[in-house]
């Protein structure tokens, strides 16, 4: 009998009780691509007619979208490809909690209308207390684009000429500034700039003098740059991009710039991140003078930048719940990865082909931050022909490939998903050598 006139009929296999509650929560569509794929598998005899019903639960996706949870395993801590920061347990309930129907600008006490996003703001400026205004926008381009669109269409930025970077993506500083009917002044070379270049390039027209970090690009050998501190005495405002998110110095990043000390060193106005170093979801922030925050937040462009209720739950909870993942690795115990690299590596002793072995690693920050700066961590090393095996495995697994091996890098692996990293390589283990 031709074997494919056994294959199970679409309305049985959709009775099995377990894809009846998946199409309850994946939806209808979902559920029968599963099923559609695995009656395939059983025309091209890949599996028996019986399987059909096991095949297609084991082919739904964990969830109604096309993104998977992946287990970051290369050491850098802010991971542009893998979503930046991962947010706090305190955020993913706020979240949760924001996603149904709430009080995002309801005054219960009136029944009026209330100011939107109360909470976000109040906890940045707790956390930023120089700054006299505060204000979130949906990404810390936009942050920057807000204030030279509030503060300088059809007026003149100042600008150092080594400070005109391209922020990844292709996206160019220069263009963002433009975009938004500023023009720009540049000042000094590609490696060196004075305070002299600045006072030079004011005139009637100039909005703003605008200090930018310059992410991961850096120039080394003769060069010089003007800080905060002296830009600060120019007769005009000061707007410093520093990117990264940091509101407060930390001892491993001591050169990375922060809002605190940027604002207290003078600077008017300071744009940044909320998915870096704040360790938060994507939003960009603006920190300084009230006088200057206030404006942007009623111009009529900053609608267009406007947050949604999920991202002003999460930055709240970030601000005012526990330590969140960015942070927590930043202040990692070395000595503490290296134990749990050593325990990884000797439960994975009995599959030889892999020649597991817990190593010294570097990690790096990421996402733009701390350039050139290597934290100190462990990693479980392995065999490199995993490398593809564990990223199209359940959960994927993504390491970085060194010298042959692949490094499984625990900075970045949360410590309670070490028995799922585990897990993860014996069973990329197995589908590669059958072991």
């Amino acid at each position: 009998m031709d074997r494919r006139r056994a294959v199970p009929r679409t309305d049985r296999v959709l009775a099995d009780p377990r894809l009846q509650e998946a199409t309850e929560r994946l939806g209808a569509r979902l559920v029968r691509s599963a099923v559609t794929a695995a009656q395939q598998a059983c025309r091209a005899g890949e599996i028996a007619p019986e399987a059909v019903p096991d095949a297609a639960v084991n082919g739904l996706p964990p969830a109604a979208t096309s993104l998977r949870d992946v287990l970051n395993a290369t050491g850098v801590v802010v991971h542009t490809n893998l979503g930046r920061a991962p947010l706090s347990t305190a955020a993913i309930e706020a979240v949760a909690l924001a996603a149904g129907t709430t009080d995002v600008e309801l005054d219960l006490a009136t029944g009026r209308r209330g100011p939107r996003g109360a909470g976000a703001l109040t906890a940045l400026a707790a956390a930023v207390p120089d700054a006299g205004g505060v204000h979130v926008v949906n990404n810390g381009a936009a942050a920057l684009v807000l204030a030279a669109r509030g503060l300088g269409a059809g007026r003149t930025v100042v600008l150092a000429r080594g400070e005109m970077v391209e922020i990844g993506d292709s996206f160019r500083i220069p263009e963002l500034l433009e975009s938004v009917g500023a023009r720009l002044r540049e000042v000094g070379t590609t490696n060196r700039v004075r305070l002299s270049d600045y006072a030079d390039a004011l005139d009637d027209t100039v909005a703003f003098v605008l200090k930018v970090h310059p992410s991961n690009f850096r120039v080394s050998g003769f060069v010089s740059a003007v800080p905060v501190e002296e830009l600060a005495t120019l007769p005009v405002p000061v707007v410093a991009d520093i990117g990264s998110g940091l509101l407060a110095p930390h001892p491993r990043l001591p050169d990375e710039p922060d809002a605190a000390t940027t604002l207290r060193a003078g600077a008017d106005l300071v744009t940044a991140s909320g998915d870096k170093l704040l360790g938060g979801p994507q939003a960009g922030l603006l920190l300084g003078r009230s006088d200057l925050v206030d404006p942007l937040r009623r111009h009529p462009f900053a609608r267009a930048l406007r947050v949604d209720k999920l991202t002003l739950a999460a930055l709240e909870a970030t601000l005012t719940g526990p330590v969140p993942p960015v942070p927590a690795m930043l202040d990692a115990d070395p000595s503490a990865l290296r134990r749990r690299a050593a325990a990884l590596a000797a439960d994975l002793t009995d599959l030889t082909d892999l020649a597991a072995e817990a190593v010294p690693s570097l990690a790096a920050v990421g996402g733009g931050g701390a350039p050139g700066v290597e934290l100190e961590s462990a990693a479980v090393a392995v065999t490199a022909e995993l490398a593809e095996p564990l990223r199209l495995g359940r959960p994927p697994v993504v390491g970085r490939v060194v010298r042959g091996r692949l490094l499984l890098d625990l900075l970045t692996v949360p410590p309670d998903r070490d028995a799922e990293l585990a897990t993860a390589v014996r069973v990329a283990a197995r589908d590669a050598y059958g072991t």
